[in-house]
């Protein structure tokens, strides 16, 4: 119970600290904003946006029931770090192919 507890608080700070890493371009005004303006979002099919909304609605959903309970029950902190892993790989991939688009 104690490692599900440690894991958790990891990943999730792990998560933060990468959305306050990828946040210090925008407030440091290092002409980020020039780059992004010609990259739009653009898809064939407005259901590909389902899976990420429902990865950042789990995310929020298992953090605030894991806060509450004061990370507690093994069985939810596992699946918070399952569902904060995988949204931190999609943050890359996301990344990597926004990056690929501004070069």
């Amino acid at each position: 119970m104690k490692i599900s507890q440690i894991a958790a608080k990891i990943v999730v700070r792990l998560f933060l600290f990468l959305i306050l890493l990828a946040l210090v371009p925008v407030f440091t005004g290092s002409g980020i904003d020039k780059q992004l303006q010609g990259i739009y979002l653009m898809t064939n099919n407005k259901w590909v946006l389902v899976y990420p909304i429902i990865l950042i609605l789990g995310f929020i959903g298992l953090l605030i029931i894991c806060t509450i309970k004061k990370y507690s029950k093994p069985d939810l902190n596992w699946l918070l770090v399952v569902n904060t892993v995988i949204l931190i790989v999609y943050g890359i991939t996301v990344f990597i192919r926004v990056s690929h688009l501004i070069k």
